[in-house]
């Protein structure tokens, strides 16, 4: 790492890449290696030790002061471009594998459509965020026309992600990949800890959200009178979920005149594809840094302290693809400035953030890297404490060591 981060950059080798290879490790054989590392790049010499829950110098208006005027300015016409890009991609994507129709090129196919649907997925999700325009109709009509498409329900998703952004850090409001309290860690099934622990079922966690929510918490996106939504939300629920079921009814009808083969290579693949950047990229944006971070309750939660607790995140050439999702910090304190002027309203931001920003990983071409960090996180951030207003990830080492000894 660069800069401000409190331990160097990891030195991954290729078989921390190939994803099945960590299944096996131990977590205690990890956090040796990262102190090993952390001792070699300073020659031996122990860093300064900055308090990531130390309560910053700063206030949230000294930020937003520092980040330019015309950063807050939305286009809409800039906006519609990129979904007109967006959509002609998806377009051209599906047009050439329909005619070369070689398996060789599906496989591109499904891994290009798929990020291109998380493409699509994020510039609705500006939509709900209001960044996309002034205009709240115009931010409905392409919101619910881009969320649907992709089979998120886009006011359910939407109501849910602003509680998210509301309470980002708090461990009891969170909504998306909050921690589990020790006592809900523990009264988890096996089965339940495996497809929230174990690759590759947290890369598809998303759809079983939208039903049933997180553990510990109930309701669903689709149903209005779900605890989620107040009740002057109800008809905008079900305008979404009228929306959603109408696509479903597509893809129903596109399987019977053209096979469900075909709709499964279509879009069937590309969605997986799809769902799995999307837990890929949520999870990392608040978890896997080298560097403990804090989670609040009670009086020690504000909404800066929470929102400091997030990670942004390089993806390479797909940065540019999926809109600078990657620009995460800036965009989880101030949501209303549009994805085009994030990376801008960062660099301003820095100076005043200081050792509160941690610099990004430097990705190559295509954001590998990425792999190792989910899952050395997913190896070691497993609950938190059920008390204490300032509490931090804890690992089980019985948990994947159990796994080991079942796999013999």
């Amino acid at each position: 790492m660069r800069l401000l981060y409190s331990f160097p950059r990891p030195r991954i080798s290729l078989r921390y890449i190939w994803p099945w290879s960590w299944a096996v490790a131990a977590p205690k054989k990890m956090v040796a290696m990262a102190k090993k590392e952390a001792e070699l790049a300073n020659g031996g010499e122990p860093q300064e030790k900055f308090e990531s829950a130390s309560r910053p110098p700063f206030k949230i208006g000294d930020v937003r002061a520092a980040i330019p005027s015309h950063c807050w300015v939305k286009d809409s016409w800039r906006s519609m471009s990129y979904v007109l890009r967006d959509v002609v991609v998806i377009a051209a994507l599906a047009l050439a594998a329909g005619h070369l129709n070689s398996w060789i090129f599906w496989h591109v196919y499904w891994l290009a459509q798929g990020t291109m649907f998380w493409a699509i997925f994020v510039l609705g999700h500006d939509c709900g965020h209001g960044s996309f325009s002034d205009s709240v109709r115009l931010n409905n009509v392409v919101g619910h026309l881009l969320h649907s498409a992709i089979l998120v329900p886009y006011h359910g998703w939407r109501i849910s992600h602003r509680t998210h952004h509301q309470n980002h850090g708090n461990i009891d409001k969170d909504e998306s990949w909050h921690p589990l309290t020790e006592k809900t860690y523990r009264g988890m099934a096996s089965s339940s800890r495996t497809l929230r622990f174990r690759l590759p079922f947290p890369l598809f966690a998303f759809p079983a959200y939208l039903w049933w929510r997180s553990p510990g918490k109930e309701g669903s996106h689709f149903h209005p009178n779900s605890k989620l939504f107040r009740p002057e939300e109800k008809q905008d629920v079900m305008v979404s979920t009228i929306c959603w079921s109408a696509m479903v009814a597509s893809l129903l009808i596109f399987s019977w005149v053209c096979g469900p083969v075909a709709v499964l290579k279509f879009y069937g693949v590309p969605y997986l594809v799809f769902i799995m950047w999307l837990d890929l990229v949520t999870y990392l944006h608040h978890h896997g840094h080298r560097e403990r971070l804090p989670w609040y309750r009670g009086k020690e939660w504000n909404y800066l302290r929470g929102g400091l607790t997030t990670l942004d995140r390089d993806y390479g050439w797909i940065n540019n693809v999926h809109h600078d999702i990657g620009t995460h910090v800036v965009h989880h304190l101030f949501p209303q400035i549009p994805h085009y002027n994030l990376v801008e309203a960062t660099k301003a931001a820095k100076p005043v953030l200081g050792k509160y920003y941690r610099e990004p990983e430097k990705s190559g071409p295509l954001p590998l890297h990425l792999f190792g960090v989910l899952l050395r996180s997913l190896r070691v951030d497993h609950f938190v404490s059920d008390e204490g207003d300032v509490v931090f990830y804890q690992t089980d080492p019985q948990l994947y060591a159990g796994w080991q000894q079942k796999s013999h």
